[in-house]
This record gives C-alpha cells, structure tokens and sequence, in this order.
C-alpha cells in the first residue's frame, strides 16, 4: 500500500473491539509519532500513554463534547508540548499526532484525533486544565491533542481520490 492509498483509507474511528492492542503495533504508532519532523528538530513533544481504564473514563469527560470515544478506547495517547523549548509546539505536536494517526490505520488500529488545546471541560474548566490535573503534567508543557486507540470495531468507508475539492489548490495565486 502506498501512502496516498493509507491516507484514503484513514479514518476516525470511534467504536472499538474489546480486543486489546498488541504491543509491537503500539510501539510501531509511537515509533511514527517519535519520528515526526519538527521546527529546528527539537521535537517539543512529549508523549503520556494511558491505558487504566479508569483514568480513560475520567478522560473522557475533559471534553463537553468529542471525547466520549475515550471511555471505550483502550489506550491514549496525550500529546503535550514544552512551551519554553519553540514557540511552534503546537504545529510540532499536530506534525507528531498526524503520523501516529496514519500509522494507527495502518496497522488496522482504530484511532480518533480529540482535540485539547482551546477546548472545553463538561465542568467548563478548560480540558487542558481537566487533563493536567488528572495526569500531573508540569506547567511548561500545553496540552495539544489525544488520540484514542482500540482494535477496529468498524472502519469508516475510504475517501476517494475523486471527491477530493481540487478548487481549493491555487497554482501561482490565489
């Protein structure tokens, strides 16, 4: 399979098996997420796997919304960046989170991108705020994204090649 075929095929998955991940595909999608490429190469990332479910379920709930998918995953991945190190952490950690997601579908795990950064708790603290307590993250580290992980239950049918909205490219100008 070539990399535009994994990228067709990629997408969020929010039901899962009650399989459990196997830990050289684990490893594989940290691996993909470890080798991402980063501003200046200083890779602001860090990344906090949790798979006891009941720290899953409390994650969940650091989301008003979009997170539920997380109480049924079997593991997540929480990717924070070190603010001190670039002022590029975001776009770094969305760089690193992207590849783990590709490897993810790749290796026919189910993924699902919950977005943290700017978003809100049910309890409407922040969910970088419900997220930290809940983890112990230092100070200087911000919250980007979790990517929930769990064996397939349903794969979402592939884009297509042609449905893609080429209006959107622009040769020369916009």
């Amino acid at each position: 399979m070539d990399l535009l075929e994994v990228m067709t095929n990629r997408r969020s998955v929010r039901s899962y098996t009650e399989e459990e991940i196997p830990a050289e595909k684990l490893e594989k999608i940290l691996q993909a997420g470890l080798l991402a490429e980063s501003g200046k190469n200083l890779k602001p990332w860090e990344f906090i796997v949790v798979e006891d479910r009941e720290v899953l379920a409390k994650m969940a709930k650091s989301r008003a919304a979009g997170g539920a998918m997380l109480e049924h995953a079997k593991c997540a991945v929480v990717v924070v960046g070190d603010t001190e190190k670039t002022d590029v952490w975001a776009e770094d950690c969305s760089v690193a989170m992207a590849h783990m997601h590709l490897m993810a579908d790749c290796l026919g795990v189910g993924s699902c991108w919950v977005q943290g950064r700017l978003r809100k708790a049910a309890d409407e603290r922040t969910t970088e705020e419900h997220i930290r307590e809940l983890l112990a993250i230092p100070e200087k580290y911000a919250l980007e994204a979790i990517l929930a992980l769990g064996m397939t239950k349903e794969h979402p049918e592939a884009h297509s090649l042609e449905e893609l909205p080429m209006e959107k490219v622009h040769k020369g100008r916009f």
